[in-house]
């Protein structure tokens, strides 16, 4: 297991507070309140803890086939349900819906290879990310792949209330690898992704998938 690249001044800025933390606590309450001191010492712990661990990268080994669709979020997914696509595709495709926890871990990656045809940042609100209008009012980042056969996926990175960072790799254009690294997504937020009508999808509500190893589902 690694760390992310964009957790390292955080993870930094968290240890110099825990360590100044603990320092403080020990000349200050340590011996008057050594309860009180132990309680502050184990929060800040805790909390470097936390936040190091979201930014963790586990190191994950999988043969894909030619038509399968990997996941490319961690997370539960809450939504499958045949929708108006209304940015890119202006039809109706099969959106699957991935929310992130602040347990999971946050890199994104590309279900399927190709091209990258299509890119665009939206700013907007941080609604929290099971909201109906997150997918179309927060704060998001809107990718499509185009593979050989011309079958196009769309992907979208969408923050939420907590997450206030999307970041995202990609160049217009440009050959991209199924299982590569699209971005990363602060803090927990949601994935969306809109594939073709008559998609066979692996998929349930309430599943928990990894990315780059769980089965989305295949392309016609």
């Amino acid at each position: 297991m690694t760390l992310h690249k964009e957790g390292i001044k955080i993870i930094l800025g968290g240890l110099i507070f825990t360590v100044l933390s603990i320092i403080l606590n020990m000349v200050f309450l340590f011996d008057d309140f050594p309860v009180i001191a132990s309680i502050l010492i184990g929060l800040t712990l805790f909390i470097l803890i936390l936040i190091t661990q979201f930014f963790r990268i586990p190191k994950r080994n999988k043969t894909y086939t030619e038509n399968e669709i990997i996941c490319p979020a961690d997370g539960k997914v809450v939504v499958i349900e045949e929708t108006e696509e209304t940015e890119y595709f202006n039809d109706r495709r099969i959106q699957v819906s991935i929310f992130m926890s602040p347990l999971n871990v946050h890199a994104n990656y590309y279900p399927i290879g190709g091209s990258l045809v299509y890119q665009k940042y939206h700013p907007g609100k941080f609604l929290v990310a099971w909201h109906p209008k997150s997918s179309t009012e927060n704060e998001r980042t809107t990718m499509v792949v185009k593979d050989e056969s011309g079958r196009e996926i769309l992907i979208r990175q969408i923050a939420g209330a907590v997450a206030r960072r999307i970041c995202y790799y990609g160049e217009l254009d440009a050959s991209v690898l199924k299982g590569e690294e699209l971005g990363f997504i602060k803090f927990g937020s949601r994935v969306d992704i809109f594939l073709p009508l008559g998609t066979k999808i692996d998929v349930k509500i309430g599943d928990k998938v990894q990315s780059r190893l769980s089965n989305i589902g295949f392309l016609n």
